[in-house]
């Protein structure tokens, strides 16, 4: 190999291993965005988060749409698949109303919880079994609140 293709080569492989190290002391925990992340009701919803959630920091993350805090033990999506209608539990957090996805739940997943009725839906996702979801959801409402109602969750005596 010719002098000058080796000293590309190097240079490229210097290059990959800077921008690897960047990354890597970034910190920032990537997050697989939602597939309407790019709406803009995310980026106010993000930009109101609180700093800290049920005593855990917020993290730095990379992914459109995404907050997370304590290492990843919440983690918050916007602009995810809105649900349709579900006999999944349903709750009301000072007028949102949220859905456990009671599934995910029941295989000992984390506890998933998805706006209903509210385009874009955002979903709050917690790993650890004594996080008090309804501490956490009453956390984010002022950021999430303001997004778009197009329904709301109904009893079974209501249909």
């Amino acid at each position: 190999m010719d002098r000058k293709k080796q000293a590309l080569l190097t240079g490229l492989g210097a290059l990959g291993l800077v921008v690897a190290g960047t990354f890597a002391l970034t910190g920032a925990r990537s997050v697989e965005p939602a597939p309407f992340a790019a709406d803009p009701h995310c980026r106010r919803v993000l930009a109101q988060l609180p700093d800290e959630l049920l005593g855990e920091e917020r993290d730095s993350v990379e992914g459109a749409g995404a907050a997370s805090w304590g290492g990843g033990a919440i983690l918050l999506r916007c602009g995810v698949e809105p649900l349709t209608p579900t006999v999944n539990t349903c709750m009301n957090v000072n007028g949102t109303d949220w859905v456990l996805d009671e599934e995910r739940a029941g295989r000992g997943g984390p506890r998933v919880l998805t706006t209903y009725g509210r385009i874009p839906s955002v979903e709050v996702a917690l790993t650890e079994s004594d996080q008090l979801a309804g501490d956490a959801l009453a956390a984010v409402d002022k950021a999430v609140r303001g997004l778009p109602q197009q329904s709301k969750c109904v009893g079974l005596g209501e249909t």
